[in-house]
């Protein structure tokens, strides 16, 4: 089997983008992509897009600066179903680990549903460390348009960002 490699690029995610990111979830789901582009014009947050040659998003995600004090949040982390388990998770990390380092900031922080441990072996490979527990809850929209609370047990991890990694 022949091994094809397609170049990527991470750039900001813009709201001409949304349109492609249908893969992302519900319209709740992408609404909440929107609010944070608009945080990212702002300044409070860096909301990225890992494209191929094509300039269509396959992997979102962003970092919050709001909180805690000292550290980014890595949230909203998604890659397309059909690109997972490419290194394109790996890639979106990085590239939000950089735009931490460049604002000064020396911690990175994420949470991890714990019904969900895939990316959480992302994260460990990545270097995060636990570093506590919290409960996470979360409106969730069906696809029948229905709205539910979803509450989860979410695993805190930690990353101390060096500038060699």
């Amino acid at each position: 089997m022949a091994e094809v490699v397609v170049p990527l690029t991470v750039r900001d995610l813009t709201e001409e983008d949304l349109p492609a990111c249908g893969w992302y979830g519900t319209a709740t789901a992408l609404a909440y992509v929107a609010e944070a582009i608009e945080r990212a014009r702002r300044g409070e947050v860096d909301y990225l897009a890992v494209c191929p040659p094509s300039g269509l998003p396959v992997a979102v995600g962003g970092a919050d600066y709001t909180k805690p004090p000292g550290a980014a949040t890595i949230w909203q982390l998604s890659v397309q179903p059909a690109m997972q388990s490419c290194g394109i998770g790996t890639i979106l990390v990085r590239a939000l680990e950089q735009r931490i380092r460049a604002r000064g900031l020396r911690w990175a922080e994420l949470g991890v549903d714990d019904n969900n441990s895939r990316p959480r072996a992302l994260y460990e490979r990545l270097g995060y460390v636990v570093s506590g527990t919290e409960i996470g809850s979360w409106d969730q929209q069906a696809a029948d348009g229905s709205v539910a609370r979803y509450e989860t047990q979410i695993t805190l991890l930690r990353k101390e960002l060096t500038y060699v990694d």
